[in-house]
């Protein structure tokens, strides 16, 4: 259960990140209100997955969904640049988080 929290939290990170780019620094109420809520959602999260995980492992599944994740947006929704080198650093990114959970780390 702790893994499939810490992986929902990986997803708001990826969320909370958008939403902090389309709040155009905070100028915007609509996606900074969602910054708050997703960053709050994430960070508690990560929190209890923290309780019951090492936190090395637990903070690497955390940022690696959520740069994966949001680097994944970024270039399919908000126009950011495509490369090969993008796209396999993602799947390896990918693979380090399956890799962790495969390893039984924390069970």
């Amino acid at each position: 259960m702790a893994w499939l929290v810490l992986l929902f939290s990986g997803v708001l990170e990826a969320g909370w990140a958008i939403s902090l780019k389309l709040s155009e620094g905070f100028s915007r109420l609509v996606p900074s209100m969602a910054f708050l809520v997703l960053a709050a959602g994430s960070f508690a999260g990560l929190a209890w997955a923290m309780r019951l995980l090492p936190v090395g492992p637990a903070y690497a599944v955390w940022t690696g969904v959520g740069a994966a994740l949001t680097a994944a947006i970024g270039m399919i929704w908000l126009g950011d640049a495509v490369s090969v080198l993008k796209i396999v650093s993602i799947v390896l990114i990918i693979a380090g988080v399956l890799g962790l959970n495969l390893a039984g780390v924390g069970h």
